[in-house]
């Protein structure tokens, strides 16, 4: 009978022992994958060349990312990510860049019809207002944002 109480009174303190420690093991922040990371650091590194003064490849941003986002969401660069893409999208909304969008082609009037891209520079831009609050271009996107919701 002895016994039997015991093993009750184990079995109870290992279970709560190990419950705990699963409890404790969702909170943790997955290691970063340095082979994901360093791609995604290369899809950037394009994406800002495209991005930058002179270049203005916007719609090569917006596919970088969009591969980036769907592969590696959880890269540490996504806030300056999602805030080219963002810009890229309003840029391309007002036809501004030297990748023009030719609406006549059905695939390029779905996936860069203005009405679409002025939302997702709203989703975009709204994530890194939201979720990147020391992020240096931060004011810009908050501009922005005001400028698309009007």
């Amino acid at each position: 009978m002895r016994t039997k109480f015991f093993t009750i009174i184990f079995a109870t303190a290992a279970l709560f022992v190990f419950s705990s420690f699963a409890i404790a093991q969702r909170n943790v922040t997955p290691a970063l994958d340095p082979v994901m990371e360093a791609d995604a650091k290369r899809n950037l590194d394009v994406a800002r060349q495209g991005f930058g003064p002179g270049k203005q490849a916007y719609k090569q941003v917006l596919l970088r990312f969009e591969e980036t986002y769907a592969a590696y969401p959880e890269f540490t660069g996504m806030g300056e990510f999602l805030y080219m893409a963002g810009m890229s999208s309003y840029y391309l909304s007002e036809n501004k860049g030297k990748q023009k969008v030719n609406l006549k082609i059905e695939k390029e009037k779905e996936k860069y019809a203005p009405e679409r891209l002025r939302a997702d520079a709203i989703a975009y831009l709204s994530i890194v207002v939201e979720k990147y609050s020391d992020f240096k271009e931060l004011e810009t996107a908050k501009r922005t944002l005001e400028l698309l919701r009007k």
